[in-house]
């Protein structure tokens, strides 16, 4: 029996491994369209097994930072897979959901880039339909019964061309063969010979390195449909989380179970429509005949490899693909840009671009017409295409329009530095990096390479990689520093919290402060009992003692556990009865519902000690100030900018506000000045800050309400400036569009006036679409003001000084580096943003008219030294003699000039400077041999004097030391004799 399985099993692995075209098949005389397949998987799961249905996430992955992109359903729901789901958050109810969930697979762990257009099915995106049960709701029986159903009954696929695979369990881990799966397909009537086993690779599923996991029974269909070997696709992976990968490797029970289900649409619908490929059914049709109209090139035909002459079929694919990525990406706010999945989406672009232009020959601007079709093929299932189309097309014509023009720099560069290489030189590295993604103008290094195969020119690849090597280390260097984790509770701290009916940590004495009639803020004291406590690897223990780093948690807390982009509260906590032993708390966390509070035990702590909290108030009141005035530069900016304006994450501490928000494009010195001036107006009128909590439901459809791409939990917190929450949300009301109206868990201050001043010091694009903008408040504001003022008279006084006139070049060179030097320091002050942009621009206007009179004067200057030269040089092949110049600027101008007056004539002047040094200057004439150069004849004079040269054929310059200036002019004429 085992032999056969085994046998069985290598036939399906060969099976699975084997390229073969689709075979034409469909249950219906009328094949589906794909809308009505994923229509009819979400109404299966609601209406017949009472599953609950869920948007799709945003493709940009929430809180997961091991993530460029959501790559697969679960990624929304892992809160609940760890347990750190928020008790009283909307998600916390869920037991049995369904969904389809946009998915990205580009970078990272799951790449599928590089793959797309070269074959037949794969994508970057793709819909992933998905089931869940989670804390035990339902396990295996009923989600392999309920995927049979599905596939036999509602879809119709015959039962004898579905094979199904399950976990055979690994010697080596000690896992064994997740025999209770098989009995469940050969119960539902899969027979034993389509009912076969795999290994860890194939049939045991992680989450990652850690966390979650469990053995997975995968449903194939078979394309040949009995007619030979079998030909099998995936079409649904089951996953039954059962098991916890621990952090040294082992496996333990996980405390509750969950299925975890995942099927492609895409793969699906060619199935059910009986098309040779995913690319044949109606998801692309609609975007592959708007390809064909738009830019003229033969028919899709679905050709791949050799037989896809001039790799037609693959661009169609390449750029259906890439649209549909683009399309969905941009909709959930990833922009092309420098790094992370903006990087990634950037290569997407440009690789489409690629192949539209230079394969399917299209007209610019194509791509961004497309977006349309995308639109209206998504746009049902997925809102908010439709909500940013004109944003998404056109961002997409943009930086199409901006890599066609760097291509065509590119090339320019490309030739102009092959004509300089010798017959068997290498093209530089430096060029071909600057030209990158990573360099200036964004060219694909793989096409670089290509553009320079096409010429017979190799790359520098040891150079390049070097280059490469030397780039990742200055982005580490660049990088944020990433804050410690400090103690987490895993999956098993939790349950056994829950397991012991511990409950979830009362932090709403966190809100409990008021405003004395003198404007100061009251906060009362907590207190609480300690519950569990936790040493440093995080083992609960029932007592830390003097010196131990700890984790605790207490019934209830004051404290605010860092979360919404709100720093954790400090502060710390006593004993009851021993006020003069201070426990200081450096964080608190939350993990679940539950507050973790870190602290260093000056003593014996216990389980059951009474303590009494203190929140650090000066640094809880700068969060305040903080986190309301984010709340004013939010609405803010979208009175000056326009509803779609939106908040694309944020962070505040008490020392400053960091804000990034959707943009056109980089804010104007006069729109920034305007955004402060609704802040100053918000704050001036000191209003009243109403704070509510509303259940969930009644924030739904409120115009103008801000929420963001968060779990809220329900009631959740609604923060209403000079507007009463029950107005702002009453059915009619229009407040939220004319004042800051959000869900907001933060604390916050009870009147704005306690802001004082708000002003944006810096901002700058992180990708195309998104501006980060810094900004602080009260007295940093009005220091920010008064140094931008101080700064704005200096700036005046230059003016004034340059207006006045420049009657000498010592004069012209202390303004000029007064100038820079001002530049410099306004570049890095704390000062109004938009008054930075003022006098930049200002300061740029300035030093340009600042070098025009330079040169002006060092050109005069050079004039009257190049005269009494002449007089003492009037004739003769050579000049080499020595001038009084301030500058090699001006003595380059004095050679220039004498070899203009005398174009047979080679000049070489030195010049003798107070400090001691020696400049060096020199052209030769026009008729000297090829072997005379200007570089050279520099470079013999100044290694003479110790120093270094640089120049060109014609003309060149340098510096040195010596106090023999005799022996450097002797120098100077022998060589000039010696080549003439």
């Amino acid at each position: 029996m085992a032999a056969s399985v085994a046998a069985a099993a290598g036939r399906l692995r060969r099976a699975i491994g084997r390229s073969c075209p689709w075979q034409q098949f469909s249950t219906e005389s009328r094949p589906p369209h794909g809308a009505a397949v994923r229509d009819a998987f979400l109404s299966f799961f609601r209406d017949r097994h009472g599953h609950r249905l869920v948007p799709s996430a945003s493709v940009r992955p929430r809180g997961d930072h091991s993530l460029l992109f959501v790559n697969a359903g679960m990624n929304q729901f892992k809160p609940i897979f760890l347990g750190t789901v928020d008790p009283r958050s909307e998600m916390a109810a869920f037991r049995r959901v369904a969904n389809s969930q946009k998915c990205v697979r580009a970078g990272g762990r799951h790449n599928d880039l590089e793959d797309v257009g070269r074959d037949l099915s794969h994508h970057t995106f793709f819909e992933m339909l998905g089931n869940w049960a989670f804390g035990g709701e339902y396990f295996k029986e009923e989600a392999c019964s309920m995927a049979w159903e599905l596939l036999t009954q509602v879809y119709g696929i015959p039962e004898d061309r579905l094979w199904v695979s399950y976990f055979g369990g690994d010697s080596k881990t000690g896992l064994d063969p997740d025999l209770e799966t098989r009995d469940i397909w050969l119960s539902l009537g899969v027979p034993a010979s389509r009912t076969l086993s795999f290994g860890l690779q194939e049939n045991f599923w992680e989450m990652g390195d850690t966390g979650p996991c469990g053995p997975c029974t995968e449903i194939h269909y078979d394309l040949a449909g009995g007619a030979g070997a079998p030909q099998l696709v995936e079409l649904w992976n089951l996953v039954f989380m059962q098991h916890n990968r621990e952090a040294n490797g082992s496996l333990q029970p996980l405390p509750q179970r969950h299925v975890d289900t995942g099927m492609g649409l895409e793969r699906l619908v060619a199935v059910l429509q009986g098309k040779c490929s995913t690319y044949d059914t109606d998801l692309f049709s609609p975007l592959l005949t708007a390809i064909h109209q738009g830019c003229g090139a033969p028919p899709y035909s679905g050709r791949v490899g050799a037989a896809d002459e001039g790799r037609i079929d693959t661009a169609y694919r390449v750029v259906a693909d890439h649209l549909r990525t683009l399309s969905v990406c941009i909709a959930d706010g990833v922009y092309p840009g420098m790094s992370g999945a903006p990087l990634v989406l950037r290569r997407i672009l440009r690789r489409a671009v690629r192949f539209s232009t230079e394969v399917l020959r299209a007209p610019p601007g194509f791509l961004g017409s497309l977006v349309p079709v995308v639109v209206e093929t998504l746009g049902a299932a997925y809102p908010e295409l439709e909500k940013n189309s004109v944003q998404i097309a056109s961002l997409v014509s943009e930086d199409e329009a901006a890599f066609l023009a760097s291509l065509q720099r590119g090339r320019r560069i490309i030739d102009r530095t092959v004509k300089r290489l010798g017959p068997s030189e290498l093209f530089p590295a430096e060029v071909a990096w600057s030209l990158s993604l990573s360099g200036n103008l964004g060219i694909p290094l793989d096409l670089v390479e290509l553009m320079l195969e096409e010429k017979g020119v190799q790359l520098d690849a040891v150079g390049l990689e070097e280059l490469a090597q030397k780039e990742a280390q200055h982005r580490a260097q660049q990088a944020e520093p990433v804050p410690e984790e400090g103690l987490r509770l895993d999956v098993h701290a939790l349950e056994e919290l829950h397991r012991h009916g511990v409950p979830p940590t009362d932090d709403s004495p966190k809100y409990n402060y008021s405003l004395r009639p003198n404007g100061d803020y009251e906060f009362g004291l907590c207190e609480a009992r300690v519950l569990q406590l936790y040493s440093e690897d995080g083992t609960a223990v029932t007592s830390v003692g003097a010196g131990q780093r700890c984790g605790l948690l207490l019934d209830r807390t004051n404290f605010y556990a860092e979360q919404g982009g709100q720093a954790s509260d400090r502060g710390y906590f006593v004993r009851t009865g021993q006020q003069d032993v201070l426990f200081p708390v450096a964080r608190a966390q939350v993990c679940g519902g539950f507050i973790l509070h870190e602290a260093v035990a000056p003593e014996c702590l216990e389980v059951g000690d009474q303590v009494q909290l203190y929140v650090d108030e000066a640094w809880r009141m700068g969060c305040m100030v903080k986190h309301t005035a984010t709340h004013l530069l939010s609405w803010a900016l979208r009175q000056t900018l326009g509803p779609t304006a939106e908040q694309r994450g944020s962070h505040l501490s008490p020392e400053r506000l960091r804000f990034d928000v959707a943009t056109q494009a980089p804010l104007t010195a006069e729109q920034l000045r305007t955004v402060e001036s609704h802040v100053q107006e918000a704050v001036g009128q000191d209003e009243a800050v109403y704070v509510e909590e509303v259940p969930l439901a009644h924030t739904a459809h409120v115009p103008g309400l801000r929420s963001l791409d968060e779990v809220y939990p329900d009631p959740v917190r609604v923060v209403s400036v000079g507007v009463p929450v029950a107005q702002a949300l009453a059915p009619a009301s229009q407040a939220a569009l004319r004042t800051s109206v959000e869900l907001c868990c933060g604390t916050h201050l009870l009147r704005t006036g306690a802001v004082g001043d708000l002003v944006i010091i810096g901002d700058r694009q992180l990708v195309k679409g998104i501006t980060r903008l810094l900004a602080v408040t009260g007295e940093q504001a009005q220091q920010a003001r008064e140094v931008g003022q101080s700064l704005a008279q200096e700036v005046e006084a230059a003016r004034e000084r340059l207006s006045r006139g420049i009657r000498d070049l010592p004069e012209a060179h202390r303004l000029s580096k007064d100038i820079g030097r001002l530049t410099e320091v306004i570049d890095s002050a704390v000062v109004p943003q938009w008054q930075r942009q003022e006098l930049q621009a200002t300061l740029k206007v300035l030093q340009r008219r600042a070098n025009t009179a330079i040169r002006k004067l060092e050109k005069g200057q050079a004039a009257e030294k190049s005269q009494e030269l002449l007089k003492r040089h009037s004739e003769g092949p050579l000049m080499v003699d020595t001038v009084s110049v301030e500058s090699l600027s001006v003595l380059v101008k004095v050679v220039r000039q004498l070899c203009e007056k005398t174009p047979g004539m080679s000049v070489l002047l030195l010049s003798p400077q107070p400090t001691g040094g020696v400049l060096c200057a020199c052209q030769v004439a026009q008729g000297a041999t090829a072997t005379f150069t200007a570089e050279a004849w520099a470079l013999a004079v100044c290694s003479h004097m110790g120093g270094k040269a640089w120049g060109s054929r014609v003309i060149a310059q340098g510096t040195g030391h010596t106090a023999d200036l005799e022996a450097a002019l002797g120098t100077a004429r022998a060589y000039a004799l010696n080549q003439l």
